[in-house]
């Protein structure tokens, strides 16, 4: 009895002490832990039904597959602990990767076991309720379940099991299949006021790179040459260069120099680039951080436009570069973008082209405050990672959180103006991609 109420105790204390530990080294993250409990106890409760088999295979097997089903949880732990020792902007960016990707694979391959094995266990407190008092009958019912095979429940916790193992090897190919297949979408784009001498003006977007989830540069040097074999007129990336911190982009520098294009190559930050996702030591240290990340973009010849414009001037017109710092409508994004400011001494520009990291920017600002922009171009959703993309079916969890989450939509009172999100280019959080392919969008002008 002592026992039992000495572990009743600890439970709780260690889930405070894992709050606290979440809270000092990932505090943006800390807000999810109450779902992280939820799931590590469930993970608990679907334990209780798989060692019942477990314990029945031979030792070796036996003691692999409790490791494996625990790996999960371990890595967690290491995860919260070890950031709390050494901050995550200092772990190696693949190891760093490939560990919050295995916990997130694991977990989420569990639910639907754990989804069934509930509905299993309904299943058989409804029986249960329903044969109180009827010993003759219940005794009939369980021949009969012998005789025909395999319970309503037992199926259902097979079921889960089956889908469960499908789930896992899915998540694996796509973080180390599917994350690096990078795919190029073309569009055409006409606008009546386009200078004519601009028609046919290619713009290659990138955007959402996570420097800090890529595990090799071979993948990031082949997405390089895809983009300069397109030989584009400019290069516009969309924002999130990082996940953390700038130190996850050095050592990159030789790889994003290569990237050419005539009119140059132009960026915007993201919300993940100004390092609000950690706990940094003082003020003093983030705005290194900020410098350090200024100093690379100089550094690979990429011009950052911080509520900014470029003006490209042509023999027939005007083609105007506008770009934002972050704003997004969630409030856990910052609102850094002042759009008033980025545009002035654009007024004379034949066709404005507006780069924004977060697609609700023009949802809430760009277009109810009927700005003079002809095309926005975004990324920040990555298309959730995973959706389906045919001819008939368009489908993304993103759809659910944004209205306008990936490729081209034209303003809904048909006013010609346009925004494009881009699918990204790397991962975050889950390191992969499930039928939401990683891309690199050529978008070609045209002269209405």
């Amino acid at each position: 009895m002592k026992k039992f109420k000495y572990n009743y105790l600890l439970l709780p204390f260690f889930l405070i002490v894992g709050y606290f530990l979440l809270l000092y080294s990932m505090p943006k993250y800390s807000g999810q832990y109450l779902f992280m409990v939820i799931l590590i106890l469930a993970d608990f409760y679907l334990w209780s039904s798989v060692k019942k088999q477990v314990f029945n295979y031979r030792h070796w097997l036996r003691i692999l597959i409790i490791f494996v089903y625990w790996l999960s949880l371990i890595l967690l732990i290491i995860l919260i602990v070890g950031s709390a020792l050494i901050p995550v902007i200092h772990w190696n960016d693949a190891l760093r990767t490939y560990m919050v990707g295995t916990i997130l694979i694991f977990y989420t391959a569990k639910i639907l076991p754990i989804t069934f094995l509930i509905l299993a266990d309904i299943v058989r407190v409804i029986q249960k309720l329903f044969l109180i008092g009827k010993k003759v009958e219940r005794e009939q019912i369980n021949q009969k379940t012998e005789d025909d095979g395999i319970t309503r429940s037992k199926f259902l916790q097979y079921a889960g099991f089956v889908t469960g193992g499908l789930i896992l090897g899915t998540m694996f190919t796509g973080m180390l299949k599917w994350a690096y297949e990078f795919r190029i979408i073309k569009q055409k784009i006409a606008f009546s006021k386009l200078p004519s001498d601009l028609s046919g003006f290619k713009i290659v977007q990138i955007s959402d790179i996570h420097l800090g989830s890529w595990a090799s540069k071979k993948p990031l040097q082949r997405a390089v040459d895809m983009i300069n074999e397109l030989d584009p007129d400019i290069i516009l990336f969309t924002g999130d260069l990082v996940n953390y911190a700038t130190n996850e982009a050095i050592g990159y520098e030789d790889i994003l120099s290569q990237l050419h294009a005539k009119n140059g190559v132009y960026a915007v930050l993201g919300n993940h680039d100004y390092g609000n996702y950690v706990s940094w030591p003082s003020d003093k240290a983030k705005q290194k951080n900020m410098t350090q990340l200024y100093e690379f973009f100089d550094n690979v010849g990429w011009k950052l436009l911080n509520n900014q414009n470029e003006l490209i001037d042509t023999a027939t017109g005007q083609l105007a570069i506008i770009g934002v710092e972050n704003w997004g409508a969630n409030p856990r994004f910052p609102k850094y973008g002042d759009l008033d400011k980025a545009i002035l001494g654009t007024e004379n520009a034949d066709v404005k082209i507006l780069m924004t990291h977060d697609p609700s920017h023009w949802d809430k600002v760009v277009m109810p405050g009927n700005y003079d922009i002809d095309l926005a171009l975004s990324g920040h959703t990555h298309g959730f990672q995973f959706g389906i993309e045919t001819k008939e079916i368009k489908w993304s969890p993103a759809k659910l959180m944004y209205k306008h989450w990936a490729g081209l939509y034209e303003d809904e009172n048909k006013t010609g103006k346009y925004i494009y999100v881009n699918r990204g280019l790397g991962s975050i959080g889950y390191p992969g991609r499930i039928g939401m392919l990683p891309e690199i969008t050529l978008i070609e002008l045209e002269k209405a």
